[in-house]
C-alpha cells in the first residue's frame, strides 16, 4: 500500500464520494415526486434542492482532497504500517443527536428536540464545553423557532407538555 500521492487512501476523498452518492440518490428519489413551485413546494421540491447541494459538497471534498495531494508529499500519521486508532466520540454523538430529536420531538415538541439535538451532535467535538454546546443549542433553537415555527407554519408543536 502506497504511503504518499495519489494512490493512498483517503477518508476525504472517500467521504466525499459517499457524499456525491447519497445525493445523487436523494435527488434521483426525490425527483419522482411532485417538485412544485417554490411558492408552492411539492413533495419533491427539497429533497432534489438538498440531495443536489450534499452532491456539490461532496464534490468540492473530492477536488479539494485531489488539490492537497497534488501540492505535497503526505506525512505519515505513524510507523509504516500501523493503523491509528478511530475515535467514535463525534459519530456517537452525531448518531445520538439525531436520535434524540426523533424520541424529544414525539414527546415535547419541536423547541427541546431541537436543543436535544444540537446539544448531543455538538459534544462530539472534543474542543466543546458543556456550555458551549447549550449556547450554541439555544441559539439554533431560537432559528428553528422562527423559521420553521413562524416563517414556514410547521405543524409541529413548538413545545408539547407529556
Amino acid at each position: 500500500m502506497k504511503t504518499t500521492g495519489l494512490g493512498r487512501f483517503d477518508k476525504d476523498r472517500a467521504g466525499g464520494v459517499l457524499l456525491v452518492l447519497l445525493g445523487l440518490g436523494v435527488t434521483v428519489k426525490g425527483s419522482g415526486y411532485p417538485l412544485g413551485t417554490v411558492g408552492h413546494m411539492g413533495a419533491g421540491f427539497m429533497p432534489v434542492v438538498y440531495g443536489s447541494l450534499i452532491a456539490l459538497v461532496g464534490l468540492a471534498l473530492v477536488a479539494a482532497s485531489f488539490k492537497r495531494k497534488l501540492g505535497a508529499e503526505v506525512a505519515t500519521a505513524g510507523a509504516a504500517g500501523e493503523i491509528p486508532p478511530i475515535d467514535w466520540r463525534a459519530p456517537a454523538c452525531i448518531l445520538g443527536g439525531v436520535a434524540a430529536f426523533v424520541l424529544v420531538g414525539g414527546a415535547c415538541g419541536l423547541a427541546p428536540a431541537t436543543f436535544a439535538a444540537v446539544f448531543i451532535a455538538a459534544l462530539g467535538d472534543r474542543e466543546n464545553s458543556p456550555r458551549a454546546a447549550a449556547l450554541l443549542a439555544l441559539a439554533l433553537v431560537a432559528v428553528a423557532t422562527l423559521v420553521f415555527s413562524y416563517g414556514l407554519g410547521l405543524e409541529m408543536p413548538l413545545v408539547k407538555w407529556p
